[in-house]
């Protein structure tokens, strides 16, 4: 007779140590609640200690169940890779990359041909979405993920920080023949706004700039409105680039056009970004060639 734990037992704790809730680990693993308690109660008992202290809250792991935890997750994060390298056991196999769509545009893209330089070898599949692909399910083997800080649970390595300003084309400044002397003189212009998906309050908006901007031009209106909104960042910057108006914009990602003159900062005053991050499974088959593609991004910054 096996002394193996019951495989629903151990996910059941692992979706309850990585979500530290319940509810949100039944909704993972498509259950109830009390059967999610269920099983790490049975896991309890055939470890004879408990795992989870569930009062006071917020549910915390015992000492016993932090020392499980990563095991598991590895363990886990293992299996899926090994899938992975089952269900496509051609190493020379594209290396799939996901990325934010401005990223992978204006920043990924043209520098592919220095990666084909360095590494014929390996070709690449670029996965351009805003969507957050899953990597434990094998959505793609690698991801560029912007954030504050690096994802919890996965090996990650920051390629770089960003600030945003705002920027225009040069031929719009010339356009009336006036020069931006302080804030309020960018109210000349019409402004270009983008949706920021993650609904971040404190994300870098022409509300947010305007507001810090009074602070040195008390003259400027921080309730002026956007002239012209997009849903997607790429057709905000493609509007800038064609004269349309001014948008507050990712240096790293326009760092093409703010190097080859199509576009300029029309004004000084910055507001903090986040990072971009190579984020992987620490278990995944081909980790390898994941570190040469992160190394990579950051010799070619």
């Amino acid at each position: 007779m096996s002394n193996r734990p019951p495989l629903r037992a151990l996910r059941a704790f692992e979706a309850v140590a990585r979500h530290g809730s319940f509810k949100a680990a039944a909704a993972e693993l498509g259950v109830t609640p009390t059967a999610i308690s269920h099983q790490v109660r049975l896991l309890e008992e055939i470890c004879g200690c408990k795992l989870l202290q569930r009062r006071p809250r917020p549910l915390m792991l015992t000492g016993a169940g932090a020392r499980l935890f990563p095991i598991l997750r590895d363990g886990f994060d293992l299996l899926a890779g090994s899938l992975t390298a089952v269900a496509e056991p051609d190493a020379q196999a594209p290396l799939r990359v996901t990325s934010p769509n401005a990223f992978a545009s204006r920043w990924l893209v043209p520098r592919l041909p220095k990666w084909r330089e360095a590494n014929p070898a390996v070709p690449l599949e670029i996965i351009g979405t805003d969507v957050v692909l899953d990597l434990r399910a094998g959505a793609a083997d690698v991801a560029i993920r912007y954030a504050r800080r690096p994802p919890i649970g996965f090996a990650a390595q920051e390629v770089c920080r960003d600030s945003f300003f705002p920027v225009c084309s040069p031929r719009l400044l010339a356009s009336d023949g006036l020069a931006i002397e302080r804030a309020a003189d960018l109210l000349r212009y019409p402004l270009i706004h983008f949706d920021w998906m993650n609904r971040d309050p404190d994300a870098p908006t022409w509300r947010r700039w305007l507001a810090t901007a009074r602070s040195i031009d008390p003259d400027l209106n921080p309730d002026k409105g956007w002239d012209l909104s997009f849903r997607e960042e790429l057709h905000a910057i493609d509007a800038v680039v064609a004269g349309q108006g001014i948008a507050i914009c990712s240096d790293v990602v326009v760092g093409r056009e703010l190097e080859n003159g199509s576009l300029v900062k029309a004004h000084p005053l910055s507001l903090p970004g986040y990072s971009f991050y190579v984020v992987w499974m620490h278990s995944s088959p081909r980790s390898t060639i994941i570190e040469s593609f992160s190394a990579w991004t950051r010799t070619v910054i």
